[in-house]
């Protein structure tokens, strides 16, 4: 039989790993180095994290000390219906609407929405989760720009410039590394339309938060939805009501009128957690029987 806590993992209860060489993991709080080593000097050989991601793993360095670390596959549908609903929350200023009728203020919004069949809406990545957000938005009517090394969606593929330039919407999808950090940086964000959106439910750091919230305080974006924040860590999945936010960027953004928050929540369905639990549990039974995926 498994065992199962709900802590994550820490040096704190490496002891509930003892005899076992594959465990499974989320993806809400970083694994560091030193955890890491406690972990493969206690037996453990194979980490399947439960997530696409790997960036709270230093998966170079668990390598160095014999430990496989490997991610799962789940319902791509979760995060792209997600990704829908912020696109049309943003561009129909849902947060300011909410806000006035929370307030019973039920006056029409001096800003008019617009419709998406009226848009461009530019992809940025278009593996899984990125290419079933094409199929969602071909059935809005609206232009669909792509960009990725790999074309495999129903979409037109363009350069990342020309697609900042022309789109209306932006939305993050592609997987964080070296060199997808702060992809959209200051210069890239400039290149943007006025009064675009950005949408992510990628990763915080695809995003040079600064720079965004220059632009949206300077006007020069329509708005923002974010799904995930640079330095979310410690702040997402936590109760802060009665604690002060250190975080200055993240009340900045919240602020906003035109900025809708969320706590990495767009993967959190039924669907999606079943298939994450089910596939992690094949991840290690393959690992252990030997025949763990190429």
């Amino acid at each position: 039989m498994p065992t199962i806590t709900a802590a994550a993992v820490s040096k704190a209860n490496i002891g509930l790993s003892s005899g076992n060489r594959c465990i499974s993991v989320d993806h809400k709080t970083r694994i560091t180095d030193s955890t890491l080593l406690a972990l493969s000097r206690a037996g453990v050989e194979y980490i399947s994290t439960r997530s696409i991601g790997y960036n709270h793993i230093d998966v170079q360095y668990a390598a160095s000390i014999g430990i496989s670390v490997e991610n799962v596959a789940y319902s791509p549908d979760s995060v792209a219906d997600y990704t829908l609903m912020l696109m049309l929350m943003a561009v129909r200023h849902a947060k300011s609407i909410i806000r006035r009728a929370d307030v019973h203020d039920y006056r029409l919004n001096d800003v008019r929405g617009k419709e998406l069949r009226d848009l461009t809406v530019g992809v940025i990545g278009t593996g899984r989760i990125g290419t079933v957000v094409v199929d969602r938005l071909r059935g809005f009517g609206c232009r669909i720009l792509a960009y990725d090394s790999l074309p495999r969606a129903a979409a037109d593929y363009v350069p990342l410039e020309p697609l900042l330039r022309q789109s209306d919407i932006v939305t993050l999808h592609t997987p964080l590394n070296a060199g997808t950090h702060h992809l959209l940086n200051r210069r890239r964000i400039a290149q943007m339309k006025d009064g675009a959106f950005v949408i992510n439910t990628g990763r915080g750091p695809l995003l040079d938060t600064e720079a965004l919230l220059a632009a949206l305080e300077g006007g020069r974006l329509g708005g923002a939805a974010l799904d995930v924040l640079e330095g979310e860590d410690g702040v997402f999945y936590t109760d802060c009501r009665n604690k002060p936010i250190e975080s200055k960027t993240l009340l900045r953004l919240q602020e906003l009128p035109n900025v809708i928050i969320s706590p990495h929540t767009a993967y959190y369905t039924d669907h999606a957690l079943s298939d994450t639990v089910e596939n992690s549990i094949v991840n290690c039974l393959k690992y252990e029987s030997g025949n763990q995926r190429d």
